[in-house]
């Protein structure tokens, strides 16, 4: 466990708004993204999923025309840049014939992982295999670091495993399109966030994405949210939403109670 961790982490959700298909693009469009935070001193920048391709890609053949692996020179790129600070994007990663739908953090000491939805959602079906590996949590600058994506979030085992292996906090790149909600409440899948933040005690950035693509509108529901379930951060341009979020390792709820050590795992099978 990294030894020396912020008492403040300066988490930054940059909602980028790919171009489909357009991977020169979106690459100058990350490397601008992570100009900017190493610039504002930025310690966790989290950028959208499918960030560098676009979500709603025709076929296979354009899917594989905007496939890259972790050993392209964009990462190398992106490491130089980032320096202490931790990146996170999405990416459609190609392994031979194979493309999943993942997220690489990167920093100065290059790509520390590479995680593969393990979900799939939708049309996504139709293009990417899902991982099979769960999702990792590494060491960076500020502390320990989980990894979902997007429908990820929506199957509560996966943020309390992450917290079970000592994550202070959770990056979720997403693509959320927008859904029916009540006037005045949040997204629902910012309420799912929020709720798992507050079961485990764990601090979670979900970044979402701007821009309409082939007709398509999203959610723009980024939001980082505090290891007390509260959302904590604000909109410092049309595009980027920062938080400062405390690091505090101690599960405890009461005198009495802590959010982890009172569960009773032997209760829970079926």
């Amino acid at each position: 466990m990294t030894a020396d961790v912020l008492p403040n982490v300066r988490v930054r959700c940059h909602e980028l708004a790919p171009r489909v298909g357009d991977l020169r693009s979106n690459l100058a469009m990350i490397d601008e993204a992570i100009a900017r935070a190493s610039a504002a001193d930025v310690d966790l920048l989290v950028l959208p999923e499918l960030a560098t391709s676009g979500y709603y890609l025709r076929d296979a053949e354009e899917v594989h025309s905007v496939a890259m692996t972790a050993h392209d020179p964009a990462f190398a790129r992106w490491s130089a840049a980032a320096g202490k600070m931790a990146v996170v994007v999405g990416f459609a990663e190609s392994d031979g014939e194979t493309i999943y739908n993942s997220a690489a953090v990167v920093n100065g000491g290059g790509v520390l992982t590479v995680y593969r939805k393990t979900h799939l959602w939708g049309v996504e079906h139709e293009s990417f295999t899902p991982g099979s590996a769960p999702p990792p949590v590494v060491d960076t600058a500020f502390g320990r670091l989980g990894i979902l994506i997007c429908y990820d979030m929506e199957f509560p085992e996966l943020p309390r495993m992450l917290a079970l292996q000592g994550a202070d906090i959770i990056a979720v790149p997403t693509n959320w399109p927008p859904v029916p909600r009540p006037n005045g409440e949040h997204p629902p899948e910012v309420i799912q966030a929020m709720a798992s933040a507050r079961s485990s005690r764990v601090a979670i950035a979900c970044c979402d994405r701007s821009g309409v693509e082939r007709g398509n509108d999203w959610t723009r529901g980024s939001t980082v949210i505090g290891a007390d379930g509260w959302p904590a951060g604000e909109r410092v341009s049309d595009d980027c939403i920062d938080a400062k979020i405390a690091i505090d390792r101690d599960r405890r709820i009461s005198d009495y109670n802590d959010a982890l050590g009172d569960r009773r795992p032997q209760l829970y099978r079926l």
